[in-house]
């Protein structure tokens, strides 16, 4: 072993024994080659998650939402993939003093970097998030117990859909009430051989360059990945009580510091249109769709559906005071 490679191997394992302390940083030169996930090394008892960075107007909020995650007693560790090529190792050296998480920079812009197998990646569920969604622990825990029901799905709390415009005779991108078939980059948690498939199969090659050329569109793929390999759709996970914070909607009237306008999300129209020329663009190279659809959600309270009949008035069963 190189002495090159001992730091990285000490912050491995204070990474992987103690989430809550300041880790550190490191910077990739170049993209590293592809690796396959050793089974042995990995845990699943736990998850890791990976927060993308780019925007040094939200690293406030970034070193918060890491803080969050890293009391999350289901995380074994946080990395936040900092894939600003413009931001000084000054200002990732003093990040990486103030956060609970590995810093770890990515050799590029790339957005396909989110879902590259990283070597500090050592359990089995993997969350990929956003730098604008805090999430409480009691909603990471809800959707970590559903993943763990069924670990070859993708789950989340953000829910996209595809669909046939007959129209115009081609896919389009879209949200519809009663069924998805895409799960967003903002709250996604998967299987780690996912990652390896995505990031290391020369099927989906050219599919990775449309990504870099739209700067876009790597959740969609995925999707596509994870659907072509079971033959299902996703699973939509409901947090109880809203505990699922958006700070990046443009929506949000309380939003200071360009936090809302940095989003590739908040240009609405122009990307609902560049998603769709992803689609099509995904379906013609791989051509054909895999997407399934997935419909309803999965809720964190269980109650009775059935209305009773009390002082002249419908009311659910299982708010009157007699049941059997």
């Amino acid at each position: 072993m190189g002495n090159g490679s001992l730091p990285f191997l000490l912050a491995a394992i204070i990474f992987s024994s103690l989430p809550l302390l300041v880790i550190s940083f490191r910077e990739y030169p170049k993209a590293p080659s592809c690796r396959k996930p050793d089974p042995k090394a990995i845990r699943s008892d736990q998850l890791t998650v990976v927060i993308n960075g780019y925007s040094e107007q939200r690293i406030p909020l970034l070193q918060s939402i890491a803080a969050t995650y890293s009391a999350a007693p289901q995380v074994a560790g946080v990395v936040i993939l900092w894939c600003n090529p413009s931001t000084s190792p000054r200002t990732l050296s003093r990040l990486s003093q103030n956060v609970s998480a590995f810093v770890h920079r990515s050799p590029s812009r790339s957005l396909n970097s989110r879902f590259y197998p990283w070597e500090i990646i050592n359990t089995r569920a993997v969350l990929i998030c956003d730098d604008d969604i805090v999430a409480d622990t009691a909603s990471v825990f809800f959707a970590f117990a559903v993943w763990k029901s069924d670990p070859d799905r993708v789950v989340g709390f953000f829910a996209r859909s595809h669909a046939y415009d007959i129209v115009s005779r081609s896919w389009i991108y879209t949200m519809e009430r009663e069924k998805y078939s895409i799960i967003l980059t903002k709250f996604m948690i998967l299987d780690i051989k996912y990652l390896e498939i995505y990031s290391c199969s020369e099927e989906y090659a050219t599919a990775r360059q449309v990504v870099d050329k739209t700067n876009n569109c790597e959740d969609i793929l995925m999707n596509f990945v994870v659907a072509d390999e079971i033959g299902r759709g996703p699973l939509m996970v409901g947090a109880k009580g809203g505990g699922i914070r958006d700070h990046g909607d443009s929506r949000n009237e309380d939003v200071s510091g360009g936090v809302a306008e940095v989003g590739l999300s908040s240009r609405r129209v122009e990307h609902r249109k560049r998603r769709g020329e992803c689609l099509r663009e995904f379906h013609r190279i791989l051509g054909r769709m895999p997407l399934k659809y997935s419909y309803g959600k999965v809720v964190d309270d269980v109650g009775e559906q059935g209305l009773c009949l009390k002082a002249g008035k419908l009311l659910p069963c299982d708010q009157q005071q007699d049941f059997s």
